[in-house]
């Protein structure tokens, strides 16, 4: 008698008490389910009441047509553990290249994940493993991920890879990456190799939260530096706070992020680089309608790709150092990148520069930008300690001090032998990053004694709203806004060129440079070229 369309795991030998290894018996039927979607072509569905399952030193093998429904987050609970194999990566569910042969021809197909959790905090391998997640699967044509909770798992939440005509929507991954240290691959929250299917991947990412994060909150990857990188992929509605970086593109073509927030994320809360597997970096995208936030360091770093890129309607604000930084990292591509458009950004109360160029840029447009009140680390050199010095868990008080607000954003705090970064202050108060994502406190080893002598270095001189120090060839300037509004104004100047920077043949019309808190400009080295005219000084 061939399986019924929908099957209840409990009538199949699930327990679901939490103690009972579930496992073998959830294998079993995901192959009995399986082995029928294969002989009548009829997919499955494999619906999992409220309870804590567990899976114990075993993965559980997919298999195509197999859908997995839970009866929701808190009510059904896949909790993963390898007590009896600690060389074991122990994901829900896996199929892979390399493990079981997956590829565009041997592929899941027709599948839906929906409705419960994932806890991953009982798994940890001897060394850090990319397998350690809580999907593993490689090669999905028409897939659904939908109303997902996912967390602790010692490498990536989500860690699915070459999706095509599939939607992920409404997962939330929290904690993932318990393992990587932040330096290695994988240890994001929804971590999505791409490139399996070729030239085009319909994927979607919609209304996802990815938090505490040990490397991403949401990245793309180029799993092959011979694939051509693929278009079709859209990022909207997400959201993406205290990861390393918050959404990353490492090797798409034309990845549209629209209306999502990236706040708090240690590095960048958006990037674009050559960090991934393929070493490829992502080109011809497009972010616009988004809230970039509050990031420890840079609001968007962009660097390692030939271009182009466009951001437009954007809010870049209030992050620990430059709003929006061209730089190529070391070994990465550096060949000058072509087209970046920044177009009606709200660029402000940045700490450091507005825009800050590193890197060279060929025909790049700013237009109708109001870059405006930057270079809020603005406050001196200071020292202080004893009564009325109190540290906490993600801040350092001192009831004598008289701080400029924001004055020390982004600089790194010195106490008793350790460094932490400040987020925000107020006149007496230094607000803390955490030490790394998902961490409650910003002391590696542990709160400093209260009276603890304490340093916060000084200020740069030169905060401008645009700042080049590198090559920029054929630039087109028009319509922005780059001055300072606040009464007590940081923003030293609206535009700089260093000794090591060049702005050449450059069209540069209609612009306002006026109320910086120094001049509209600062050339150690002159435009040279092109035109300059009708800007407000």
């Amino acid at each position: 008698m061939p399986e019924p369309l929908t099957v209840d795991a409990r009538e199949h030998g699930l327990a679901g008490d939490g103690v009972t290894n579930d496992q073998p018996a959830f294998q079993r039927l995901v192959d009995a389910l399986g082995a029928a979607v294969a002989a009548d072509g009829r997919p499955r569905v494999l619906r999992v009441p409220a309870g804590r399952y567990l899976m114990r030193d075993r993965p559980t093998v997919w298999r195509s047509g197999v859908s997995l429904i839970g009866a929701g987050r808190g009510a059904t609970c896949f909790v993963l553990a390898n007590p009896g194999a600690r060389t074991t990566p122990v994901p829900l569910a896996w199929f892979t290249t390399k493990q079981h042969g997956a590829g565009p021809d041997d592929h899941l197909a027709d599948l839906t994940f929906a409705h419960f959790e994932i806890d991953g905090s009982g798994v940890s391998t001897e060394e850090y493993d990319v397998l350690a997640k809580g999907l593993g699967l490689q090669y999905v044509l028409r897939g659904r991920f939908s109303d997902l909770y996912i967390h602790d798992t010692a490498a990536t939440g989500f860690g699915c890879d070459f999706l095509q005509d599939t939607v992920v929507e409404g997962v939330l991954v929290t904690g993932c990456g318990r393992q990587d240290s932040g330096e290695q691959m994988g240890g994001a929250g929804i971590g999505i190799g791409i490139g399996g299917w070729g030239r085009v991947e319909r994927l979607t990412v919609t209304a996802c939260t990815a938090t505490g994060n040990g490397t991403n909150g949401i990245f793309l990857e180029l799993q092959n530096a011979d694939w051509p990188p693929p278009t079709g992929i859209r990022i909207t509605a997400c959201h993406a706070e205290d990861n390393r970086f918050g959404i990353s593109d490492w090797g798409a073509d034309g990845l549209l992020v629209t209306s999502s927030t990236m706040l708090g994320n240690h590095e960048a809360g958006f990037d674009v680089s050559s960090q991934g597997t393929s070493g490829i970096g992502g080109r011809g995208g497009i972010v616009t309608g988004c809230v970039i936030d509050g990031n420890v360091r840079d609001g968007i770093g962009l660097g390692n790709t030939p271009g182009p890129y466009a951001f437009r309607g954007n809010r870049i604000s209030s992050n620990g150092r430059y709003g929006y930084w061209e730089h190529n990292l070391a070994g990465g591509d550096d060949e000058p990148t072509a087209g970046i458009v920044l177009e009606a950004n709200d660029i402000r109360d940045n700490a450091l520069d507005g825009v800050r160029v590193d890197a060279t840029m060929t025909d790049t447009v700013l237009v109708d930008n109001r870059i405006r009140g930057n270079g809020r680390r603005s406050a001196g050199a200071t020292e202080g300690g004893g009564t009325g010095v109190r540290c906490a868990a993600l801040s350092l008080t001192d009831d004598e001090a008289a701080w400029p607000p924001d004055g020390h954003r982004g600089k790194e705090v010195s106490v008793g032998g350790q460094t932490a970064l400040v987020t925000w202050n107020t006149t007496t108060e230094l607000a803390l990053a955490p030490v790394r994502p998902g961490a409650d406190t910003a002391w590696a080893d542990g709160v400093p004694a209260d009276g603890s002598a304490y340093r916060l270095p000084a200020a740069p001189p030169l905060r401008a709203g645009l700042t080049v120090d590198a090559a920029v060839t054929r630039p087109r300037m028009h319509g922005n806004t780059i001055g300072d509004g606040q009464l007590v104004k940081t923003q030293t100047h609206g535009m700089c060129v260093t000794r090591d920077g060049r702005w050449t043949d450059g069209r540069v019309v209609d612009n306002d440079l006026s109320q910086n808190a120094d001049a509209p400009t600062l050339f150690d080295t002159p435009p040279s070229g092109g035109t300059w005219r009708d800007n407000e000084d």
